[in-house]
């Protein structure tokens, strides 16, 4: 295979059949060796963390295929870390958009003089640049629109999908007694079609995940979720 761009979680390649790879790495976020979903840089290395990545993104996109909501999954190879996926165009520089079903992280240092932390929220959405130099900024629709990123039908359908997602998330994780607070997604254009799609992976490391009100780490995830 070909390789076409390095991430920092994930490279991408393009098969001898012109498809596009996405190989999940063991590399992780962080900072001084410490997990962090939310840092810009590759801060430690743990065996198996990019077959875990794999294997719940996996799980979670043909739920989400199943029930005809657009994805650019194609299909994976857990044991390799490969997934092959629709080829895909990004929103201006890429976008991150977050569904918040309880008022911690972020949400609560910006807005805790208004709500308590942990209280609920109605799938509250927000909507980030990918921008490591200026800190993923938060964006509005009327900036989204101003800077030609996206316009204002490809707003409202990125966050009637988001909703739509994290609620079928938020059931599947439910359903193994695990409280889903927030989940950060990313959405791309299918460069063929120009259909709105979920992109990229749905995996530990995009969602703060709770059980009986204790935060469960990324990586433990996948053994409440598949071991029982």
């Amino acid at each position: 295979m070909d390789l076409v761009y390095k991430g920092k979680t994930k490279d991408v390649y393009q098969d001898e059949n012109g498809q596009t790879v996405l190989y999940f790495k063991d590399d992780m976020t962080g900072k001084d060796g410490v997990f962090d979903p939310g840092e810009n840089q590759v801060g430690l290395k743990v065996e198996g963390s990019g077959k875990a990545g794999l294997q719940m993104t996996s799980f979670f996109f043909e739920k989400l295929n199943a029930a005809n909501i657009p994805t650019h999954f194609v299909d994976s190879d857990v044991e390799k870390r490969e997934m092959r996926v629709k080829k895909i165009t990004v929103f201006g520089k890429g976008l991150e958009v977050i569904c918040r079903f309880k008022a911690v992280g972020s949400f609560i240092r910006r807005y805790g003089d208004y709500i308590e932390e942990g209280a609920e929220l109605p799938a509250y959405v927000e909507v980030t640049l990918k921008d490591d130099e200026r800190q993923d900024p938060f964006i509005n629709e009327a900036a989204l629109e101003a800077l030609n990123i996206l316009n204002a039908d490809e707003y409202k359908e990125i966050v009637d999908l988001t909703v739509k997602i994290s609620e079928v998330i938020k059931e599947e994780l439910a359903a193994k007694g695990l409280d889903l607070y927030d989940i950060k997604l990313e959405f791309g254009r299918d460069q063929e079609t120009g259909e709105v799609l979920l992109i990229d992976e749905i995996s530990g490391g995009n969602m703060r995940v709770y059980k009986d009100g204790e935060y469960i780490e990324p990586l433990k995830l996948n053994g409440y979720m598949f071991d029982n």
